[in-house]
């Protein structure tokens, strides 16, 4: 080697292993919460796909790790909202409904209770805001939240403009009125009353080109009072909170950069072909500062309140100068006067209202944990060991259009929950834990963006079971990368474009399965099986083996740690191929000898139990049936035994002969739906 080479050499960064690296740790107790679909449909691939699937694999690990009895997972049918009011609506009117509209959300509940099931979405409970035992006590929860704030001086009585459509002589709830999104450079196609299909949050008189949906007609605003939570105020503990998210190590990006957005100082956006119109009346503006850049069609002014901002809005529009508001934090708002919702409770005499459904759903899950208790018998404050302790932690899975909603409006809404000063980004135990959100991408379908509302239709989870089986279509779904960026799902069956010949991309990990997974694992029985008697050959594991299960283990345990379930997928499809070839490489040479023989498949069978452990979220029916097959029970899952070899666990269990279960010919653990 030249004295260069020796030099880049010296240089050149040392790869870590991840034996050097510390493991993960993990909290004493979790709730896993998935995001809660609306009671005014069915559950559509994105559902699925883009939420519960990755809730699932990650409470199973959990439960695998710390213990079942320590992982509670709830999610439940938003059953409140006028999202669900419109829908009702326009089925009555055309006459394809005539129940109630609690009928009406108890369908569409049930039927995606019974879909989750199909999916092997292993909920402790999947309730309902309003209906049966948990209706009860998500009132009693979102009256005693409100309560505390009030208390706490967090709420704030505001008198706002709300629509009115003249002609239909009512107000409109949020989804009776749509126009275009005030805010920047937002490309949404749909924008209600104060939020858009995207997210964004706005001031109702912000909506740009208003019509009633109910008439046509550009609706009137008229003037209401209701409850908000300033979360202007949090803005320097929610910069504490939202700074801190790299530092943990498991926060995605996507979470961290929305909420960022978000905490700009209110701007307000406007074309230089204005800038004459605007340099006439600058000095009637609150103060402000001009930001102008050459290389923009736009200038900013950014404001150092909304207050002011507001002030500017008016004399811009007074002077007929178009401008876009920029993101920033507004008032969150807890009431409404929809009849449909969660009753408010009466503070400062303002009786009759409801509670808008975005934030009673944030603070769902805790009604739905105490329910889950109550129904277990366990004490009545045995919920805030889940939610006020320090040694648990809070896992929200959710979509990205979704995050400012968990990421900001929750958030700030738990802060104000810890009292009237000394409030912290950080809580301590007996206040409001901070969840951990898991954010993922837009899962696209067929290249586009798909919606219940939209031109482009999602297909129903529902109907691709009737291609897949759901062990298929889990591991599909955790194998996209949504945690990295928006993925189209692109089954064959659904897709005109595709080809007679062309593989179909939703079987490739399913393949993983029922292919290389399924073949090591049956070759290992009918081998034992073929020379006597189904028992399994006791011994020491070789030391390549245990290593390479080891360090798989490991890398695993941290993908799982940061939520890469991409990660977990190409790791597993390394590590069951590498068994087969070991196998396919191994075992011929060795078949004639008994004790090559039985080393082989000693060595084979750990990297199969390694494999099974390691699959157990993502293929739940078929690890299990494995499991079964192997004889072993409920234990083998526990990661106190995640190194353990079989023959150390059939010791452990006080045996010296360990029997199988017998394997019929060409059984499928891992089958693949006909065709």
């Amino acid at each position: 080697m030249g004295k260069n080479n020796q030099n880049n050499e010296q240089y050149r960064p040392k790869k870590i292993s991840v034996f050097d690296l510390p493991r993960p740790s993990f909290p004493k107790r979790a709730v896993v919460t998935g995001g809660m679909p609306y009671g005014n449909k069915k559950l559509h691939f994105g559902h699925v796909g883009g939420v519960f699937v990755q809730a699932d694999c990650f409470a199973r690990f959990l439960r695998d790790r710390i213990g079942e009895e320590n992982v509670i997972f709830v999610s439940g049918t938003d059953c409140y909202g006028s999202p669900i009011v419109e829908s009702y609506r326009k089925l009555c009117e055309t006459g394809k409904f005539d129940g109630s509209i609690e009928d009406f959300v108890r369908i569409n509940h049930e039927s995606q209770k019974e879909v989750l099931g199909k999916y092997d979405i292993s909920l402790n409970l999947f309730a309902a805001s309003g209906l049966g035992e948990s209706k009860d006590v998500h009132a009693d929860v979102s009256s005693e939240l409100m309560h505390q704030w009030y208390e706490n001086g967090h709420l704030e009585k505001m008198v706002t403009s709300q629509f009115y459509d003249a002609k239909a002589g009512q107000f409109l709830n949020g989804r009776q009125v749509i126009g275009k999104c005030p805010v920047d450079k937002c490309q949404s196609d749909k924008a209600y009353a104060d939020e858009c299909s995207l997210g964004h949050q706005y001031m109702p008189a912000d909506l740009i080109n208003p019509k009633s949906t109910l008439t046509g007609e550009t609706p009137e605003m008229r003037d209401v009072v209701n409850w908000y939570i300033d979360i202007t105020k949090f803005n320097e503990l929610m910069n504490e909170y939202v700074d801190s998210l790299p530092e943990k190590g498991n926060s995605r990006p996507l979470v961290y950069n929305t909420i960022k957005e978000f905490m700009l100082p209110p701007m307000i956006y406007i074309k230089k072909d204005f800038i004459d119109e605007y340099t006439a009346i600058k000095s009637q503006m609150p103060e402000h500062i001009l930001n102008l850049e050459d290389n923009k069609t736009s200038f900013s002014i950014e404001f150092k309140n909304l207050n002011d901002r507001d002030k500017a809005k008016e004399l811009l529009s007074d002077n007929n100068i178009r401008f876009r508001a920029g993101k920033t934090l507004v008032p969150f708002r807890l009431t409404g006067n929809i009849e449909w919702g969660v009753p408010a409770p009466v503070l400062d005499g303002e009786d009759g209202l409801t509670i808008w459904v975005w934030p009673e759903s944030l603070w769902a899950p805790i009604s739905f944990t105490k329910t889950y208790l109550k129904q277990q018998g366990k004490p009545e404050d045995e919920w805030e060991k889940y939610w006020k302790s320090t040694d648990s932690e809070v896992f929200q899975f959710i979509g990205q259009d979704n995050i400012y909603f968990y990421g900001i409006a929750e958030m700030a809404m738990f802060i104000a929950l810890q009292g009237k000063e000394n409030l912290t980004a950080f809580p301590s135990d007996g206040q409001y834990t901070l969840p951990t959100l898991v954010a993922n991408n837009h899962i696209l379908f067929l290249n586009k963006k798909a919606s219940s509302s939209g031109d482009i239709k999602p297909p129903m989870a529902e109907d691709l079971l009737e291609y897949y089986t759901a062990e298929q279509l889990r591991a599909h779904f955790l194998g996209l990368g949504l945690s990295l960026k928006s993925v189209s799902f692109q089954p064959k069956p659904l897709n005109p474009a595709a080809g007679e010949k062309d593989a179909d991309p939703v079987e490739r990990e399913g393949k993983m399965l029922s292919n290389v997974f399924n073949r090591v694992a049956r070759s290992c029985f009918y081998t034992i099986q073929k020379y006597g008697e189904p028992i399994m050959p006791m011994g020491q594991v070789s030391e390549e083996v245990l290593h390479a299960a080891k360090e798989t283990i490991l890398k695993y345990e941290h993908a799982m740690y940061k939520f890469e379930f991409h990660t977990v997928m190409n790791l597993m499809d390394t590590y069951i191929r590498d068994a087969n070839k070991f196998w396919a490489k191994n075992i011929k040479d060795a078949e004639a000898d008994t004790e090559k023989r039985n080393q082989v498949l000693i060595d084979t069978l750990h990297m199969v139990k390694t494999a099974m452990v390691l699959m157990h979220p993502v293929a739940p029916k078929g690890t299990e049936l494995l499991c079964e097959y192997l004889g072993f029970g409920k234990d083998i899952w526990n990661w106190e035994h995640v190194f353990d070899t079989l023959t150390d666990l059939a010791k452990a269990n006080g045996e010296t002969e360990h029997r199988l279960k017998f394997l019929e010919p060409r059984f499928d653990f891992f089958p693949m739906k006909a065709r």
